[in-house]
């Protein structure tokens, strides 16, 4: 069974449009993984516009599951995530003003920063995880990090997918092979949703875990909480 991590993000943006806090993000990481959610995953930027450090800080005892944290890795988020101690943290190459993910790491011009990165991490017991596209040669580059795993950044197989899936898949089926082949374990997450998950891991091989927010949360309005995340794992089987 692949793991299914709920990004929660979403509903602290939510929270932060009113104020107070309904909706209560601690109370719906824990429904998560009542309802079967495998982790919980929290992407904290610098201005604290969805999730703030304060929401990492009340969710590490909470969550039983695996808890991982994504981030650009500032002193700032490296500070938080080496005083929280999460299962997993997850480097991505965000500039602090943009909406989303958008891309993965050239990981030879930021050799030197992200192995010392990852070194750190790995000293204080963190698993980690490269964000990356599925450049082969950039994989194996990402391995030399000493990283446990990479996130395929899954953008770009969304795009393609109602016209062509089989040649939106190609390209990460075969960076999951690489991956494997270099002792690499294999994430994976953007835009997947009920629509395009199930046919994703039917031929990606290999794959670990896949960290899903703004979709599901969005399905969850139609379907409810927990059914969306049946659901879900339901195209991870």
């Amino acid at each position: 069974m692949i793991n299914l991590s709920v990004n929660v993000n979403k509903i602290a943006t939510l929270r932060n449009a009113r104020g107070g806090n309904i909706p209560n993000v601690q109370q719906v990481a824990m429904d998560c993984e009542r309802f079967g959610a495998n982790g919980i995953t929290v992407h904290p930027r610098p201005d604290e516009r969805h999730i703030r450090r304060s929401d990492v800080y009340a969710l590490r005892p909470l969550v039983r599951t695996e808890f991982n944290i994504e981030g650009y890795p500032s002193p700032e988020f490296m500070d938080l995530v080496l005083s929280v101690r999460p299962t997993q943290a997850t480097l991505v190459p965000d500039a602090p003003n943009v909406l989303t993910s958008s891309a993965g790491w050239e990981i030879e011009p930021n050799m030197d920063f992200l192995t010392g990165i990852v070194d750190r991490l790995k000293e204080a017991g963190i698993r980690t995880s490269i964000f990356v596209g599925t450049d082969e040669d950039n994989i194996r580059a990402a391995a030399r990090t000493g990283a446990d795993r990479i996130e395929l950044y899954t953008g770009p197989f969304a795009e393609q997918f109602d016209d062509n899936p089989e040649l939106a898949v190609a390209p990460f089926a075969a960076a999951a092979r690489v991956a494997h082949s270099v002792g690499m374990g294999l994430n994976a997450g953007h835009d997947l949703n009920l629509h395009n998950l199930k046919f994703f891991q039917q031929h990606v091989p290999h794959l670990m875990e896949v960290s899903i927010g703004h979709a599901l949360i969005a399905d969850a309005l139609y379907l409810g909480l927990e059914a969306t995340i049946h659901a879900y794992k339901e195209c991870l089987k």
